[in-house]
């Protein structure tokens, strides 16, 4: 119980302290590893904080393994393999296409290369000049691009609109290289965002994915941002797009957790009041999400990303045992929302996995009462 008051005490002078509050989200002020109150994981099978895998939401052990191989022998060979044996339309293959085009970007920024050195990433120029055709090449090209515009400059300027029409520009290559394929127009969601698309290209853009791929989780979450507040839309225009999404979802899909995200992505930057995450609203998105969870496949590459944004949520709102229940099913993965929009995502997920295991046993909760 002294370790839950703690914890606690250290959430509430996040909630009250201006130096203490994080600008995104109002995170909660993190608790060192080492600190006497934070909760040991191993307690429950939980891994460390240091062996957290931040690049993934959840487990996908053929990515991780070709990744090992392209990135120590630069050869693109086997990334194509695996897309193309991905199989298009799915959520598999655009978490794929993420995590390469994700790879190259990181190599490149921390190899930018200069005289006598090559520059990080390599193989994926290799890959493009080599097999131009490669439907699959193309999209990682176009998603590299718009990654690279995110990471190395700021919206509104010239090189940042420069990198974003050279992205807008792959995205119609790769289209052209499979008609069928959502892909491209996916990643030209983001583009569509950073470029200020007008509401009206928006919404042909949409339609092009919605008549490829109507219930994919992906493709909504991208487009949802355009509709926030912070970019080209409003709470409104958000919050309509993400609850016709959930009414329109098939059985079993986890479209119907797409009111929580933006409940999430128009959370206030300060937060004092203290029952604001037991509110109607945060309640009810809480509760269509934790519906979406308990009907998806066990299998659905996006279930991870529901799950992860649920721990923030439960712990927020002080339901320990659901948060535990979400925790065992992605603990060792960390490379989702919201943990990957601060500076150390493991450090920000392990002060959230301690808040739960303190509150879960101050409620009588221990390893043998928890559900495997």
């Amino acid at each position: 119980m002294e370790i839950l008051w703690v914890l606690m005490a250290l959430v509430m002078l996040g909630f009250v302290l201006l130096p203490f509050l994080r600008r995104r989200r109002g995170m909660i002020e993190q608790v060192s590893p080492g600190h006497p109150d934070a909760a040991d994981p191993a307690d429950y099978g939980f891994a460390r904080q240091e062996e957290l895998d931040i690049r993934m939401p959840g487990p996908d052990q053929d990515l991780l393994d070709v990744l090992d191989v392209v990135q120590h022998t630069q050869d693109y060979r086997a990334a194509a393999q695996l897309l193309a044996g991905t199989g298009s339309q799915g959520e598999l293959l655009w978490q794929r296409v993420q995590a390469f085009a994700g790879a190259a970007s990181l190599e490149l920024q921390q190899r930018p290369g200069g005289v006598g050195e090559t520059p990080g990433g390599q193989w994926l120029r290799v890959w493009r000049a080599e097999a131009p055709k490669d439907a699959g090449g193309a999209a990682v090209h176009a998603e590299f691009l718009v990654q690279q515009a995110w990471r190395t400059s700021t919206p509104g300027t010239d090189e940042f609109r420069i990198i974003m029409e050279e992205a807008r520009s792959a995205c119609g290559d790769a289209a052209l290289l499979a008609p069928g394929d959502p892909i491209p127009y996916i990643v030209e969601l983001s583009v569509a965002r950073g470029l200020a698309y007008s509401q009206a290209e928006f919404e042909q853009l949409w339609l092009k994915i919605l008549d490829r791929a109507p219930a994919h989780m992906g493709a909504h979450l991208a487009a949802l941002h355009y509709w926030c507040e912070k970019w080209h839309g409003s709470r409104e225009l958000a919050t309509s797009f993400a609850e016709a999404a959930a009414a329109r979802a098939p059985q079993g899909s986890l479209l119907a957790a797409m009111p929580l995200f933006s409940v999430f992505e128009h959370l206030p930057e300060v937060n004092l009041v203290s029952t604001f995450y037991q509110s109607e609203v945060v309640t009810k998105a809480i509760h269509s999400a934790l519906h979406a969870v308990h009907s998806a496949r066990s299998d659905d590459p996006m279930l991870a990303h529901v799950r992860h944004l649920l721990i923030f949520f439960l712990v927020r709102s002080e339901r320990w045992a659901e948060a535990m229940n979400q925790l065992i099913h992605v603990d060792g993965h960390v490379g989702a929302l919201p943990w990957t929009l601060t500076a150390d995502p493991a450090a920000e997920f392990a002060v959230y996995r301690a808040l739960a295991v303190a509150g879960y046993e101050a409620n009588g909760g221990s390893p043998a009462t928890l559900p495997h």
